[in-house]
Protein backbone atom coordinates (compact mmCIF):
# COMPACT_ATOMS: atom_id res chain seq x y z
CA UNK A 1 0.00 0.00 0.00
CA UNK A 2 1.50 3.50 -1.20
CA UNK A 3 1.37 6.15 1.54
CA UNK A 4 3.12 8.81 -0.35
CA UNK A 5 2.97 9.95 -3.30
CA UNK A 6 5.34 12.41 -5.61
CA UNK A 7 3.88 15.62 -7.04
CA UNK A 8 3.19 14.18 -10.49
CA UNK A 9 1.07 11.63 -9.08
CA UNK A 10 -2.43 11.94 -9.43
CA UNK A 11 -4.24 11.20 -5.96
CA UNK A 12 -8.64 11.21 -6.46
CA UNK A 13 -8.24 11.79 -2.66
CA UNK A 14 -5.71 14.57 -1.68
CA UNK A 15 -6.52 17.07 0.78
CA UNK A 16 -7.84 20.66 0.26
CA UNK A 17 -4.91 23.27 0.45
CA UNK A 18 -5.62 24.58 3.70
CA UNK A 19 -4.87 20.64 4.98
CA UNK A 20 -1.48 20.55 3.39
CA UNK A 21 -0.48 23.90 5.22
CA UNK A 22 -1.68 22.38 8.66
CA UNK A 23 0.20 18.93 7.71
CA UNK A 24 3.49 21.14 7.61
CA UNK A 25 2.62 22.94 11.04
CA UNK A 26 1.57 19.21 12.22
CA UNK A 27 4.99 18.06 10.93
CA UNK A 28 7.51 20.55 12.59
CA UNK A 29 4.88 20.07 16.06
CA UNK A 30 5.91 16.37 15.96
CA UNK A 31 9.61 17.34 15.31
CA UNK A 32 9.49 19.63 18.01
CA UNK A 33 7.90 16.66 20.58
CA UNK A 34 9.94 14.04 19.84
CA UNK A 35 13.05 16.16 20.53
CA UNK A 36 11.42 17.21 23.92
CA UNK A 37 10.66 14.02 24.62
CA UNK A 38 13.78 12.42 23.74
CA UNK A 39 15.72 15.22 25.80
CA UNK A 40 13.66 14.58 28.97
CA UNK A 41 14.74 11.30 29.12
CA UNK A 42 18.72 13.09 29.18
CA UNK A 43 17.73 15.88 31.40
CA UNK A 44 18.68 15.43 34.90
CA UNK A 45 15.84 16.94 36.07
CA UNK A 46 13.30 15.30 34.12
CA UNK A 47 14.64 11.98 34.02
CA UNK A 48 11.92 10.49 36.79
CA UNK A 49 8.89 11.80 35.03
CA UNK A 50 9.09 9.94 31.95
CA UNK A 51 10.56 6.28 31.06
CA UNK A 52 11.05 5.03 34.82
CA UNK A 53 9.34 1.82 33.98
CA UNK A 54 11.12 0.60 30.86
CA UNK A 55 13.91 3.68 30.02
CA UNK A 56 15.05 1.39 27.61
CA UNK A 57 11.97 0.95 25.52
CA UNK A 58 10.86 4.60 26.08
CA UNK A 59 14.31 5.35 24.49
CA UNK A 60 13.57 3.18 21.67
CA UNK A 61 9.81 4.61 21.16
CA UNK A 62 11.37 8.13 21.34
CA UNK A 63 13.66 7.65 18.55
CA UNK A 64 10.74 6.18 16.03
CA UNK A 65 9.02 8.97 17.22
CA UNK A 66 11.95 10.96 16.15
CA UNK A 67 13.16 9.10 13.03
CA UNK A 68 9.22 9.47 11.64
CA UNK A 69 8.78 12.98 12.99
CA UNK A 70 12.21 14.13 10.37
CA UNK A 71 10.74 11.46 7.42
CA UNK A 72 7.16 13.15 7.90
CA UNK A 73 9.43 16.56 7.70
CA UNK A 74 11.12 15.75 4.62
CA UNK A 75 8.38 14.49 2.88
CA UNK A 76 6.21 17.63 3.36
CA UNK A 77 8.81 20.03 2.44
CA UNK A 78 9.57 17.77 -1.01
CA UNK A 79 5.98 18.59 -1.54
CA UNK A 80 4.76 15.22 -1.60
CA UNK A 81 1.30 14.72 -1.00
CA UNK A 82 -0.68 12.26 1.15
CA UNK A 83 -4.14 10.16 0.49
CA UNK A 84 -6.44 9.97 2.86
CA UNK A 85 -4.84 6.07 4.28
CA UNK A 86 -1.27 7.84 4.50
CA UNK A 87 -2.89 10.47 6.78
CA UNK A 88 -4.36 8.27 8.77
CA UNK A 89 -1.06 5.85 8.68
CA UNK A 90 0.54 9.12 10.30
CA UNK A 91 -1.35 9.85 12.89
CA UNK A 92 -2.20 5.75 14.09
CA UNK A 93 1.81 5.72 14.63
CA UNK A 94 1.35 9.08 16.64
CA UNK A 95 -1.26 7.49 18.89
CA UNK A 96 0.53 4.33 19.03
CA UNK A 97 4.25 5.78 19.82
CA UNK A 98 2.35 8.28 22.41
CA UNK A 99 0.69 5.01 23.88
CA UNK A 100 3.78 3.17 24.14
CA UNK A 101 5.95 6.16 25.66
CA UNK A 102 2.62 6.46 28.41
CA UNK A 103 3.29 2.91 29.22
CA UNK A 104 6.71 3.14 30.13
CA UNK A 105 6.16 6.58 31.81
CA UNK A 106 3.64 5.00 34.04
CA UNK A 107 0.59 5.80 31.96
CA UNK A 108 -2.38 8.91 33.10
CA UNK A 109 0.06 9.87 36.25
CA UNK A 110 2.87 10.76 33.57
CA UNK A 111 0.35 13.07 31.65
CA UNK A 112 1.76 11.91 28.13
CA UNK A 113 -1.82 10.60 26.86
CA UNK A 114 -3.06 14.07 27.35
CA UNK A 115 -1.00 14.27 23.89
CA UNK A 116 -3.26 12.15 21.86
CA UNK A 117 -5.97 15.43 22.20
CA UNK A 118 -3.36 17.31 20.17
CA UNK A 119 -3.35 14.23 17.54
CA UNK A 120 -7.08 13.32 17.37
CA UNK A 121 -7.99 17.45 16.95
CA UNK A 122 -5.17 17.57 14.01
CA UNK A 123 -7.04 14.27 12.15
CA UNK A 124 -10.37 15.86 12.29
CA UNK A 125 -9.56 19.24 10.77
CA UNK A 126 -7.07 17.29 8.39
CA UNK A 127 -9.10 14.18 7.37
CA UNK A 128 -11.64 15.12 5.15
CA UNK A 129 -13.49 11.44 5.56
CA UNK A 130 -15.06 12.02 9.14
CA UNK A 131 -15.19 8.21 10.07
CA UNK A 132 -11.55 7.58 9.88
CA UNK A 133 -11.32 10.43 12.01
CA UNK A 134 -13.42 8.93 14.49
CA UNK A 135 -12.16 5.75 13.81
CA UNK A 136 -8.83 7.41 15.47
CA UNK A 137 -10.67 8.75 18.33
CA UNK A 138 -12.27 5.54 19.67
CA UNK A 139 -8.72 3.59 18.80
CA UNK A 140 -7.18 6.63 21.15
CA UNK A 141 -9.75 6.20 23.91
CA UNK A 142 -9.32 2.62 23.70
CA UNK A 143 -5.52 2.29 23.86
CA UNK A 144 -5.43 5.18 26.82
CA UNK A 145 -8.09 2.48 28.82
CA UNK A 146 -6.25 -0.74 27.66
CA UNK A 147 -3.11 0.98 28.52
CA UNK A 148 -4.48 1.74 32.15
CA UNK A 149 -6.16 -1.75 33.12
CA UNK A 150 -3.05 -3.15 31.87
CA UNK A 151 -0.75 -0.90 34.56
CA UNK A 152 -3.67 -1.14 36.99
CA UNK A 153 -2.69 -5.40 36.61
CA UNK A 154 1.00 -5.21 36.81
CA UNK A 155 0.50 -3.08 39.67
CA UNK A 156 1.98 0.26 38.62
CA UNK A 157 -1.01 2.00 39.19
CA UNK A 158 -4.20 1.93 41.31
CA UNK A 159 -8.26 1.80 40.56
CA UNK A 160 -7.96 5.26 41.09
CA UNK A 161 -6.72 5.68 37.37
CA UNK A 162 -10.04 4.78 35.46
CA UNK A 163 -11.51 7.65 36.16
CA UNK A 164 -9.01 10.41 34.47
CA UNK A 165 -8.74 7.32 31.61
CA UNK A 166 -12.61 7.32 31.48
CA UNK A 167 -12.77 11.42 31.82
CA UNK A 168 -9.69 11.57 29.22
CA UNK A 169 -11.43 9.17 26.97
CA UNK A 170 -14.70 11.29 26.64
CA UNK A 171 -12.43 14.65 26.43
CA UNK A 172 -11.01 12.40 23.35
CA UNK A 173 -13.92 12.01 21.56
CA UNK A 174 -16.04 15.60 22.19
CA UNK A 175 -13.08 16.98 20.93
CA UNK A 176 -12.92 14.96 17.71
CA UNK A 177 -16.73 15.57 16.89
CA UNK A 178 -16.61 19.40 17.83
CA UNK A 179 -13.18 19.68 15.66
CA UNK A 180 -15.34 17.86 12.83
CA UNK A 181 -18.17 20.01 13.20
CA UNK A 182 -15.79 23.26 13.16
CA UNK A 183 -13.96 21.93 10.18
CA UNK A 184 -16.30 20.85 7.94
CA UNK A 185 -18.42 24.35 8.35
CA UNK A 186 -15.18 25.80 7.68
CA UNK A 187 -14.61 23.34 4.56
CA UNK A 188 -18.29 24.17 3.44
CA UNK A 189 -17.01 28.40 3.42
CA UNK A 190 -13.71 28.20 2.16
CA UNK A 191 -15.57 25.82 -0.75
CA UNK A 192 -17.90 29.24 -0.82
CA UNK A 193 -15.00 31.53 -0.91
CA UNK A 194 -13.28 29.73 -3.55
CA UNK A 195 -16.20 29.16 -5.57
CA UNK A 196 -17.26 33.12 -5.09
CA UNK A 197 -13.28 34.01 -6.21
CA UNK A 198 -13.17 31.91 -9.00
CA UNK A 199 -16.48 33.66 -10.31
CA UNK A 200 -15.10 37.17 -9.56
CA UNK A 201 -11.78 36.12 -11.71
CA UNK A 202 -14.11 35.01 -14.28
CA UNK A 203 -16.27 37.92 -14.07
CA UNK A 204 -12.97 40.12 -14.47
CA UNK A 205 -11.47 38.22 -16.83
CA UNK A 206 -14.72 39.02 -18.86
CA UNK A 207 -14.94 42.41 -18.06
CA UNK A 208 -11.26 42.72 -19.67
CA UNK A 209 -12.10 40.86 -22.38
CA UNK A 210 -14.79 43.01 -23.19
CA UNK A 211 -12.97 46.09 -22.54
CA UNK A 212 -10.35 44.97 -25.13
CA UNK A 213 -12.89 43.84 -27.66
CA UNK A 214 -14.85 47.29 -27.32
CA UNK A 215 -15.18 48.96 -30.37
CA UNK A 216 -14.49 52.15 -28.72
CA UNK A 217 -11.42 53.10 -27.22
CA UNK A 218 -10.46 52.96 -23.48
CA UNK A 219 -7.93 54.94 -21.30
CA UNK A 220 -7.99 55.06 -17.79
CA UNK A 221 -6.27 58.26 -16.03
CA UNK A 222 -4.88 58.39 -12.90
CA UNK A 223 -5.57 61.54 -10.44
CA UNK A 224 -2.47 62.46 -12.05
CA UNK A 225 -3.14 62.36 -15.11
CA UNK A 226 -1.24 59.55 -16.30
CA UNK A 227 -2.69 56.26 -18.26
CA UNK A 228 -2.68 53.40 -16.63
CA UNK A 229 -5.23 51.21 -18.74
CA UNK A 230 -5.78 51.30 -22.09
CA UNK A 231 -7.12 48.34 -24.51
CA UNK A 232 -6.98 47.66 -27.80
CA UNK A 233 -9.44 49.89 -29.81
CA UNK A 234 -7.90 52.83 -28.24
CA UNK A 235 -3.90 51.45 -29.23
CA UNK A 236 -5.18 51.37 -32.97
CA UNK A 237 -6.94 54.58 -33.04
CA UNK A 238 -4.14 56.59 -31.49
CA UNK A 239 -1.98 54.94 -32.32
CA UNK A 240 0.17 52.50 -30.36
CA UNK A 241 2.71 50.24 -30.34
CA UNK A 242 0.33 47.02 -29.68
CA UNK A 243 3.43 44.41 -28.61
CA UNK A 244 4.40 47.10 -25.60
CA UNK A 245 2.47 46.79 -23.04
CA UNK A 246 1.68 49.73 -20.64
CA UNK A 247 4.26 48.57 -17.89
CA UNK A 248 4.10 51.90 -16.17
CA UNK A 249 1.67 55.00 -15.84
CA UNK A 250 2.41 57.25 -19.27
CA UNK A 251 1.75 60.88 -19.55
CA UNK A 252 -1.07 61.43 -21.93
CA UNK A 253 0.42 63.57 -23.66
CA UNK A 254 3.40 60.84 -25.09
CA UNK A 255 -0.11 59.33 -26.68
CA UNK A 256 -1.31 62.70 -28.38
CA UNK A 257 -0.89 66.09 -27.39
CA UNK A 258 -3.95 67.04 -29.11
CA UNK A 259 -6.08 64.47 -26.60
CA UNK A 260 -3.88 65.76 -23.86
CA UNK A 261 -5.42 69.41 -24.13
CA UNK A 262 -8.84 68.72 -24.78
CA UNK A 263 -8.59 67.01 -21.55
CA UNK A 264 -7.27 69.72 -19.62
CA UNK A 265 -10.12 72.27 -21.24
CA UNK A 266 -12.62 69.62 -19.63
CA UNK A 267 -11.58 69.34 -16.30
CA UNK A 268 -10.81 73.22 -16.05
CA UNK A 269 -14.37 74.30 -17.73
CA UNK A 270 -16.51 71.22 -17.20
CA UNK A 271 -17.54 71.19 -20.53
CA UNK A 272 -16.48 69.90 -23.87
CA UNK A 273 -17.51 69.97 -27.13
CA UNK A 274 -16.38 66.51 -28.95
CA UNK A 275 -13.57 67.87 -31.66
CA UNK A 276 -12.15 65.42 -34.62
CA UNK A 277 -8.45 65.17 -34.04
CA UNK A 278 -5.59 63.21 -35.57
CA UNK A 279 -2.46 61.43 -34.11
CA UNK A 280 -1.01 62.17 -37.36
CA UNK A 281 -1.43 62.19 -41.19
CA UNK A 282 -2.18 58.37 -41.76
CA UNK A 283 -4.47 57.73 -38.35
CA UNK A 284 -8.36 58.16 -38.15
CA UNK A 285 -9.71 60.72 -36.80
CA UNK A 286 -10.60 60.20 -33.35
CA UNK A 287 -13.64 62.21 -31.25
CA UNK A 288 -12.96 62.15 -27.19
CA UNK A 289 -15.22 61.91 -24.52
CA UNK A 290 -14.74 62.13 -20.82
CA UNK A 291 -15.95 60.96 -17.71
CA UNK A 292 -15.30 61.22 -13.83
CA UNK A 293 -14.78 58.29 -11.60
CA UNK A 294 -15.31 58.70 -8.03
CA UNK A 295 -15.00 61.74 -5.88
CA UNK A 296 -13.59 65.16 -7.83
CA UNK A 297 -10.81 64.99 -5.41
CA UNK A 298 -9.24 62.11 -6.10
CA UNK A 299 -10.81 61.11 -9.34
CA UNK A 300 -10.06 58.86 -11.88
CA UNK A 301 -10.84 60.00 -15.49
CA UNK A 302 -12.25 57.65 -18.04
CA UNK A 303 -11.90 58.74 -21.75
CA UNK A 304 -13.41 57.04 -24.43
CA UNK A 305 -12.29 57.46 -28.02
CA UNK A 306 -14.76 57.13 -31.11
CA UNK A 307 -13.60 56.38 -34.47
CA UNK A 308 -15.06 59.18 -36.39
CA UNK A 309 -15.06 57.99 -39.74
CA UNK A 310 -18.61 56.15 -39.51
CA UNK A 311 -20.28 59.62 -38.18
CA UNK A 312 -18.46 61.42 -40.74
CA UNK A 313 -19.62 58.75 -43.08
CA UNK A 314 -23.34 58.70 -42.06
CA UNK A 315 -23.06 62.75 -42.13
CA UNK A 316 -21.55 62.07 -46.57
CA UNK A 317 -24.51 60.16 -47.10
CA UNK A 318 -26.85 62.09 -46.13
CA UNK A 319 -25.17 64.93 -47.50
CA UNK A 320 -24.62 63.68 -50.79
CA UNK A 321 -27.98 61.96 -51.00
CA UNK A 322 -29.81 65.80 -50.77
CA UNK A 323 -26.78 66.86 -52.69
CA UNK A 324 -26.93 64.41 -55.84
CA UNK A 325 -30.62 65.20 -56.00
CA UNK A 326 -30.05 68.93 -57.06
CA UNK A 327 -27.07 68.27 -58.68
CA UNK A 328 -28.54 65.64 -61.00
CA UNK A 329 -31.33 67.95 -61.76
CA UNK A 330 -29.23 71.00 -62.42
CA UNK A 331 -27.22 68.67 -64.40
CA UNK A 332 -30.19 67.04 -66.23
CA UNK A 333 -31.05 71.18 -67.13
CA UNK A 334 -27.34 71.88 -68.32
CA UNK A 335 -27.14 69.12 -70.44
CA UNK A 336 -30.20 70.09 -72.50
CA UNK A 337 -28.50 72.85 -74.10
CA UNK A 338 -25.55 72.36 -73.58
CA UNK A 339 -26.48 69.12 -76.40
CA UNK A 340 -27.34 71.78 -78.89
CA UNK A 341 -24.53 73.74 -78.65
CA UNK A 342 -22.42 71.31 -79.12
CA UNK A 343 -24.61 70.36 -82.04
CA UNK A 344 -24.62 73.85 -83.18
CA UNK A 345 -20.72 73.90 -83.46
CA UNK A 346 -20.45 69.99 -85.67
CA UNK A 347 -22.65 71.86 -87.99
CA UNK A 348 -20.56 75.07 -88.51
CA UNK A 349 -17.36 72.97 -88.45
CA UNK A 350 -19.13 71.30 -91.35
CA UNK A 351 -19.91 74.58 -93.00
CA UNK A 352 -17.44 74.74 -95.94
CA UNK A 353 -17.60 78.59 -95.91
CA UNK A 354 -16.35 78.34 -92.04
CA UNK A 355 -12.99 80.65 -91.86
CA UNK A 356 -10.35 79.29 -89.89
CA UNK A 357 -10.94 82.04 -87.37
CA UNK A 358 -14.55 80.51 -86.88
CA UNK A 359 -13.01 77.00 -87.15
CA UNK A 360 -10.77 77.48 -84.34
CA UNK A 361 -13.53 78.98 -82.41
CA UNK A 362 -15.66 76.34 -83.35
CA UNK A 363 -13.07 73.64 -82.27
CA UNK A 364 -12.92 75.41 -79.03
CA UNK A 365 -16.50 75.07 -78.39
CA UNK A 366 -16.70 71.72 -78.92
CA UNK A 367 -13.64 71.11 -77.25
CA UNK A 368 -15.58 72.84 -74.13
CA UNK A 369 -18.46 71.24 -74.85
CA UNK A 370 -16.94 67.70 -74.13
CA UNK A 371 -15.57 69.08 -70.87
CA UNK A 372 -18.49 70.01 -69.53
CA UNK A 373 -20.35 66.92 -70.38
CA UNK A 374 -17.97 65.10 -68.58
CA UNK A 375 -18.57 66.71 -65.89
CA UNK A 376 -22.03 66.15 -65.97
CA UNK A 377 -21.40 62.72 -66.64
CA UNK A 378 -19.48 62.50 -63.11
CA UNK A 379 -22.22 64.78 -61.45
CA UNK A 380 -24.74 62.14 -62.83
CA UNK A 381 -22.59 59.49 -61.39
CA UNK A 382 -22.60 60.81 -57.85
CA UNK A 383 -26.01 61.23 -57.84
CA UNK A 384 -26.72 57.47 -58.77
CA UNK A 385 -24.26 56.11 -56.26
CA UNK A 386 -25.30 52.61 -54.95
CA UNK A 387 -24.12 51.40 -51.49
CA UNK A 388 -21.35 49.44 -52.03
CA UNK A 389 -20.68 45.68 -52.37
CA UNK A 390 -17.85 45.06 -50.12
CA UNK A 391 -16.28 41.47 -51.29
CA UNK A 392 -12.65 39.85 -49.96
CA UNK A 393 -10.37 41.08 -52.60
CA UNK A 394 -6.59 39.52 -51.48
CA UNK A 395 -4.73 42.57 -52.91
CA UNK A 396 -1.24 40.56 -54.09
CA UNK A 397 -3.72 38.64 -56.95
CA UNK A 398 -6.01 41.14 -57.74
CA UNK A 399 -4.27 44.26 -58.22
CA UNK A 400 -1.74 42.74 -61.00
CA UNK A 401 -4.80 41.83 -62.55
CA UNK A 402 -6.52 44.84 -62.70
CA UNK A 403 -2.79 46.61 -63.73
CA UNK A 404 -2.53 44.15 -66.58
CA UNK A 405 -6.23 45.46 -67.79
CA UNK A 406 -5.67 49.12 -67.07
CA UNK A 407 -2.41 49.30 -69.18
CA UNK A 408 -4.39 47.14 -71.83
CA UNK A 409 -6.52 50.39 -72.42
CA UNK A 410 -3.78 53.05 -72.43
CA UNK A 411 -3.17 54.83 -75.58
CA UNK A 412 0.53 54.94 -75.28
CA UNK A 413 2.80 52.75 -73.10
CA UNK A 414 3.38 52.75 -69.21
CA UNK A 415 5.27 51.34 -66.73
CA UNK A 416 3.29 50.63 -63.48
CA UNK A 417 5.42 48.63 -60.96
CA UNK A 418 3.75 46.57 -58.14
CA UNK A 419 5.11 45.48 -54.72
CA UNK A 420 3.31 43.52 -52.22
CA UNK A 421 4.88 42.84 -48.51
CA UNK A 422 2.33 40.42 -47.12
CA UNK A 423 0.82 37.92 -50.23
CA UNK A 424 -1.83 36.61 -48.29
CA UNK A 425 -3.16 40.27 -46.98
CA UNK A 426 -7.34 40.36 -47.61
CA UNK A 427 -9.18 43.54 -47.10
CA UNK A 428 -13.32 43.96 -47.62
CA UNK A 429 -14.14 46.21 -50.60
CA UNK A 430 -16.57 47.24 -53.53
CA UNK A 431 -14.48 45.57 -56.27
CA UNK A 432 -15.86 47.90 -58.93
CA UNK A 433 -14.85 50.72 -56.57
CA UNK A 434 -11.73 49.98 -55.82
CA UNK A 435 -11.57 49.93 -59.73
CA UNK A 436 -12.66 53.18 -60.17
CA UNK A 437 -10.41 54.42 -57.27
CA UNK A 438 -7.29 53.24 -58.92
CA UNK A 439 -8.26 54.10 -61.87
CA UNK A 440 -8.22 57.64 -61.00
CA UNK A 441 -5.00 57.78 -59.06
CA UNK A 442 -2.93 56.00 -61.99
CA UNK A 443 -4.46 58.47 -64.40
CA UNK A 444 -2.84 61.71 -62.40
CA UNK A 445 0.34 59.62 -61.92
CA UNK A 446 0.75 58.97 -65.31
CA UNK A 447 0.44 62.69 -66.46
CA UNK A 448 1.84 64.08 -64.02
CA UNK A 449 5.44 61.63 -64.15
CA UNK A 450 5.15 62.30 -67.97
CA UNK A 451 4.63 66.33 -67.35
CA UNK A 452 7.35 66.20 -65.42
CA UNK A 453 10.05 63.68 -66.65
CA UNK A 454 8.82 62.94 -70.02
CA UNK A 455 7.84 59.28 -68.66
CA UNK A 456 4.74 57.66 -67.89
CA UNK A 457 5.43 55.31 -64.78
CA UNK A 458 3.55 54.91 -61.57
CA UNK A 459 4.07 52.39 -58.78
CA UNK A 460 1.46 50.88 -56.34
CA UNK A 461 2.97 49.41 -53.16
CA UNK A 462 0.79 47.76 -50.47
CA UNK A 463 2.29 46.95 -46.51
CA UNK A 464 0.73 47.57 -42.91
CA UNK A 465 1.48 49.89 -40.61
CA UNK A 466 3.12 47.84 -37.46
CA UNK A 467 1.47 50.77 -35.27
CA UNK A 468 -2.27 50.54 -36.40
CA UNK A 469 -1.63 47.07 -38.15
CA UNK A 470 -3.97 48.51 -40.64
CA UNK A 471 -3.52 48.16 -44.07
CA UNK A 472 -2.34 50.96 -47.04
CA UNK A 473 -2.37 51.34 -50.44
CA UNK A 474 0.37 53.94 -51.68
CA UNK A 475 -0.25 55.16 -55.73
CA UNK A 476 3.34 56.66 -56.64
CA UNK A 477 4.40 59.05 -58.54
CA UNK A 478 8.00 60.81 -59.15
CA UNK A 479 5.76 64.10 -60.30
CA UNK A 480 6.20 67.67 -59.29
CA UNK A 481 3.67 67.01 -56.61
CA UNK A 482 1.43 69.03 -54.92
CA UNK A 483 2.09 72.61 -53.44
CA UNK A 484 1.44 73.44 -49.72
CA UNK A 485 -0.71 75.98 -50.72
CA UNK A 486 -3.11 74.06 -52.98
CA UNK A 487 -3.29 70.19 -50.73
CA UNK A 488 -6.21 71.42 -48.84
CA UNK A 489 -8.34 71.82 -51.50
CA UNK A 490 -6.94 69.05 -53.66
CA UNK A 491 -10.27 66.86 -52.58
CA UNK A 492 -12.41 69.82 -53.21
CA UNK A 493 -14.93 69.30 -55.96
CA UNK A 494 -14.16 71.13 -59.44
CA UNK A 495 -10.59 71.73 -58.20
CA UNK A 496 -7.74 70.56 -60.82
CA UNK A 497 -3.77 72.44 -61.48
CA UNK A 498 -4.24 70.39 -65.21
CA UNK A 499 -6.78 72.55 -67.87
CA UNK A 500 -7.96 69.51 -69.15
CA UNK A 501 -8.81 67.74 -65.78
CA UNK A 502 -12.86 68.28 -64.76
CA UNK A 503 -11.69 67.98 -61.11
CA UNK A 504 -13.61 65.30 -60.23
CA UNK A 505 -11.44 62.34 -60.50
CA UNK A 506 -9.93 62.82 -56.69
CA UNK A 507 -13.18 64.11 -55.04
CA UNK A 508 -14.97 61.13 -56.26
CA UNK A 509 -12.16 58.56 -55.11
CA UNK A 510 -12.12 59.97 -51.61
CA UNK A 511 -15.79 59.66 -51.30
CA UNK A 512 -15.91 55.97 -52.53
CA UNK A 513 -12.91 55.36 -50.43
CA UNK A 514 -14.97 56.64 -47.27
CA UNK A 515 -18.44 54.72 -47.87
CA UNK A 516 -16.23 51.98 -47.77
CA UNK A 517 -14.84 52.79 -44.65
CA UNK A 518 -11.37 53.57 -46.25
CA UNK A 519 -9.75 56.95 -46.14
CA UNK A 520 -7.64 58.71 -48.87
CA UNK A 521 -4.95 61.16 -48.57
CA UNK A 522 -2.31 63.12 -50.02
CA UNK A 523 1.49 62.92 -48.76
CA UNK A 524 5.17 63.19 -49.99
CA UNK A 525 7.64 60.72 -49.28
CA UNK A 526 11.30 61.17 -48.27
CA UNK A 527 12.29 60.72 -51.54
CA UNK A 528 10.26 63.41 -52.91
CA UNK A 529 8.03 61.10 -54.27
CA UNK A 530 3.81 62.01 -54.67
CA UNK A 531 2.18 59.49 -52.71
CA UNK A 532 -1.41 58.98 -52.48
CA UNK A 533 -2.35 56.36 -49.91
CA UNK A 534 -5.56 54.68 -49.21
CA UNK A 535 -5.55 53.42 -45.41
CA UNK A 536 -8.33 50.69 -44.34
CA UNK A 537 -8.44 47.94 -42.29
CA UNK A 538 -7.63 44.03 -43.47
CA UNK A 539 -10.78 41.46 -43.15
CA UNK A 540 -11.49 40.84 -39.85
CA UNK A 541 -9.42 43.09 -38.22
CA UNK A 542 -12.69 45.82 -37.54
Amino acid sequence: MTLLTSPSTQIASAPPQHSLALLRVYAGYRLLLSVALLSMLVSPTARELVGHLNPGLYLLGSLGYLSTALLLLVAVLRHWKFSQRGLFAVFLVDITIIALLADTSGGMSSGLPVLMVITVAASAVMLSRRILATLLAAISVLVTLLDTVWLILRGAQDLNGLLPAGLLGLLIFAVSLLVQLIASRLGRAEALARSRATDLHQLQRLNEQIVQHLQAGVLLLDDRGQARRINEAARRLLPLDRDRPLAEPTSLATYSPELAKQCRDWQLSGEHRPEPFQVNQDSPLVTAHFLHLGPEAVASTLIFLEDHRPVAQYAQSLKLASLGRLTASIAHEVRNPLGAISHAAQLLQESADLQPADQRLADIIQQHSVRVNQTIESIMRISRREPPRPAPIRLAEWIPGFLQRYQALLQEPARIDFHCEQPDLTIEFDPENLRRILGNLLDNALRHSKMAGGNAAARVEVHTDPATRQCLLDVLDRGEGVSPHDQPKLFEPFFTTVTEGSGMGLYLSRELCEINRASLRYRRTGQGESCFRITLSPRGFR
